[in-house]
């Protein structure tokens, strides 16, 4: 079983920058990197706004992989607020409103960029949308 690097247009900078991928694609299995709030207009304003642009920046990475948010089995958030926690949850409720993945948030002194609140990472499995025991 080979892997596969996705880096969906636009994003070819990052890789030859930081050396990383979007996300690697092994099988049906997907791990994507820390998504932020931050996309070709700059860093948003607030946690609601930087959650919309990381979960959508999610989305994106995730569909390039061919898989959506759907097959997320898991989440892992890094927030230097960890006040800002529920208003995170909110916002991720809008991308994920049944069939909720596994989800650990963890508290982080500082990110990438000294204005980012919220990273995303997350773990999919393509195909694994239908879910039992909800």
């Amino acid at each position: 079983m080979k892997r596969r690097l996705i880096n969906p247009p636009g994003t070819e900078m990052v890789y030859q920058a930081w050396h990383f991928s979007q996300a690697v694609r092994v099988g049906d299995t997907i791990h994507v990197s820390g998504q932020v709030g931050a996309d070709e207009k700059g860093v948003a304003e607030g946690i609601e706004a930087q959650a919309r642009v990381a979960l959508s920046n999610l989305s994106r990475v995730l569909e390039a992989a061919g898989a959506t948010l759907a097959d997320v089995v898991e989440l892992t958030t890094f927030h230097v607020d960890m006040a800002e926690v529920m208003a995170f949850g909110k916002v991720k409720d809008e991308f994920f409103p049944k069939n909720y993945p596994a989800w650990t948030a963890v508290g982080t002194s500082g990110l990438v960029l000294p204005n980012l609140r919220v990273e995303v990472r997350a773990t999919a499995v393509a195909g694994s949308a239908e879910v039992e025991g909800a």
